[in-house]
């Protein structure tokens, strides 16, 4: 449904975009991941047909994001991360306003805006000015307002920005119906993990490239076993004796030592006692999606 090849991009010759390729199936919900500068932001502008790529090809719906921009607009229906809404008008005067953009007029506007208000939980809402609605139901305006036209594809740039956890949750419950009641593919930005988790596969953006791609759980399991944290005095000098002692390979970060090991509570205790009075706190858990991107560029993914 989304196909990106080799897509790379400049900006006064510095590069937002590094040869970038993937592709996205009919029905998924899938995710670019990374933090602000990754290139996530020039990837969407680019499949939105807000900008053209320096280089490489990308479609979305069959159709050339910069040679076919009028074809893939008609097809999809975009989310920008900052609101496009007019917030002197009603819900309902919105969507038909959007509406009216895309050529449609009448009992086909009337009836489709009915629809998708229905389904995004709206209905009660129409009358109401956007300007009294809360972030949570700003936002379900906005989607609403980008399928109006019946996209096959849905592109939203960071959608929960802003919104509380419960909002976030309302959100994501609409996004799933909408891949599993209409079909629709949706394609997101984010650098939230636990939106990121709900994805069914996600893209690692790191400094305009590619890092890795993958199911969450997928990406997780490369990782394997447990992730330790052992707070020090002095991590690099630890570091070299721990990797001496129990033949691991610790990593700084972030002032602390991280280690990736199998039976991390067993390896806890072996350090601690290896190195008395030397570790000042320690945590251990499951590998989790921040550890996925710190493993693969060394780099938080909250820059």
């Amino acid at each position: 449904m989304i196909s990106v090849e080799s897509v790379t991009h400049n900006y006064n010759g510095r590069i937002a975009l590094s040869a970038v390729s993937f592709r996205v199936r009919e029905g998924e919900i899938y995710g670019l991941l990374g933090p602000n500068g990754s290139g996530k932001s020039t990837l969407f502008r680019i499949l939105s047909t807000m900008m053209s790529p320096s280089a490489g090809r990308a479609t979305v719906a069959g159709f050339d994001v910069a040679a076919e921009p009028r074809e893939v607009r008609r097809r999809a229906g975009v989310v920008f991360q900052s609101q496009s809404l007019d917030r002197k008008l009603t819900v309902e005067e919105n969507l038909r306003a959007q509406g009216r953009l895309f050529g449609m007029a009448g009992v086909r506007l009337s009836d489709r805006t009915r629809e998708v208000l229905a389904r995004l939980g709206l209905t009660g809402r129409r009358g109401d000015l956007v300007e009294s609605l809360s972030g949570g139901l700003r936002r379900r305006v906005e989607v609403a307002k980008a399928l109006l036209h019946e996209p096959r594809v849905l592109l939203m740039d960071e959608p929960s920005t802003g919104l509380d956890p419960g909002a976030r949750r309302d959100l994501w419950q609409h996004i799933e119906d909408l891949r599993t009641g209409s079909g629709v593919t949706v394609l997101l930005t984010s650098h939230i993990l636990d939106e990121a988790e709900r994805c069914d596969r996600l893209l690692l953006l790191h400094r305009g490239a590619a890092v890795a791609e993958g199911a969450p759980a997928e990406l997780k399991a490369r990782i394997g076993g447990d992730v330790v944290v052992l707070e020090v005095a002095d991590p690099p000098t630890l570091q070299d004796q721990l990797a001496l002692r129990f033949g691991v390979a610790p990593k700084v970060v972030e002032g602390a030592l991280r280690v990736e090991i199998a039976d991390g509570h067993r390896f806890i205790a072996e350090a601690v006692e290896a190195f008395p009075g030397v570790v000042r706190s320690v945590s251990l858990h499951k590998p989790t999606l921040e550890d996925v991107f710190l493993d693969e560029t060394g780099a938080s993914i909250h820059l």
